[in-house]
């Protein structure tokens, strides 16, 4: 008898198990894209990767959400909705490297899994971090991208995002380690504006009226360098000072036709989005582990190698100017 009901028991727990792996594949794996804020270009083109992702996997539903406004108290309220709905992954390009840690801890415990991207979370608020690409080669593509415009050197300037923008914090630290590689070119003075279009076009114009010999603004953020090349154009300094730093091929079309920006540089955000939609899958699907030395595929973007911070980097960013911006301006 305690055989025979050992084997029924048996039996009924493979039914159990058997059943459950059935219901389990059959439901999607829900990876919440948080951003820094909504509304933003460059993180809607992120959107659609991660939609491309999303297909291609077959069993995935994307949520696209952020707050209103680039506050970490924003984003700690969406990740905390994000654990009550119990969701499978929480992808986030953070507004602060630290506040949010917290947060993010309390759903990596519920066993959500967690990862930064394109703007980082320290260490023990995620499993890894995809930066978009490597840090020192974009510090220093936005300080070169200024110099090739000044042979003679000349007086630059840097408008970033916040005081705390993990990401644009480490570029700018990267591009300062090899301004020395750049002779006669001068660093007056950094500015933020918040990734605010009317706060980063006032402190665009602030730069110019408190340095009138400024000969480049770099705003190593899209919705900044956007505000200061119209600044620029509304100041009448075209060809006097040249913006350049980080954006997207729609948005700096016209700054480029008109003069205000010689060249930018970025990576494609929709390759971002896709990247951090697929490592998100590998590790809620527990496919892979995000390890020191771990290589992650990322479907079409090839693999992600991760260094003993768990962090990766996807490519190298792209330079746009007048000879290839109508290729890119129609695509994102």
């Amino acid at each position: 008898m305690k055989l025979t009901r050992r084997l029924f028991g048996g039996a009924a727990m493979a039914t159990a198990l058997m059943a459950g792996s059935m219901a389990q594949a059959q439901d999607p794996v829900r990876i919440a894209l948080v951003v820094k804020a909504l509304g933003i270009g460059f993180f809607e083109a992120a959107a659609k990767g991660a939609e491309e992702a999303a297909a291609e996997l077959g069993n995935v539903e994307v949520i696209y959400t952020g707050p209103t406004d680039t506050t970490a108290e924003g984003q700690i309220e969406v990740i905390n909705a994000l654990i009550a709905q119990q969701v499978d992954a929480i992808a986030v390009s953070a507004n602060d490297t630290d506040a949010l840690v917290p947060a993010l801890k309390k759903a990596m415990q519920r066993g959500i899994t967690v990862i930064s991207w394109d703007s980082g979370v320290a260490a023990e608020g995620r499993e890894l971090h995809l930066n978009p690409s490597s840090s020192p080669l974009i510090g220093n593509m936005i300080i070169k991208m200024a110099a090739d415009e000044l042979p003679e050197g000349g007086q630059v300037a840097v408008l970033s995002a916040t005081t705390t923008s993990t990401n644009q914090n480490t570029w700018i630290a990267e591009m300062n380690k090899v301004l020395g590689n750049y002779e006669g070119i001068e660093v007056v003075g950094t500015v933020y504006g918040d990734d605010l279009a009317d706060k980063s076009y006032r402190e665009a114009t602030g730069l110019m009226q408190t340095y009138p010999d400024l000969k480049a603004i770099i705003a190593p953020t899209s919705v900044g360098i956007v505000a200061a090349a119209r600044a620029v154009e509304d100041a009448g300094k075209v060809g006097q000072v040249n913006v350049t730093g980080l954006g997207l091929p729609s948005e700096m079309a016209g700054a480029i036709e008109s003069g205000a920006s010689k060249s930018f540089a970025i990576w494609n955000p929709i390759d971002l989005g896709y990247s951090a939609t697929m490592l998100a899958y590998q590790l809620a699907t527990d496919a892979a582990e995000a390890a020191p030395g771990a290589e992650i595929p990322m479907g079409r973007m090839g693999t992600l190698t991760l260094d003993d911070n768990t962090e990766g980097a996807m490519a190298d960013p792209f330079v746009y100017d007048a000879s290839n911006i109508a290729d890119f301006k129609d695509i994102f």
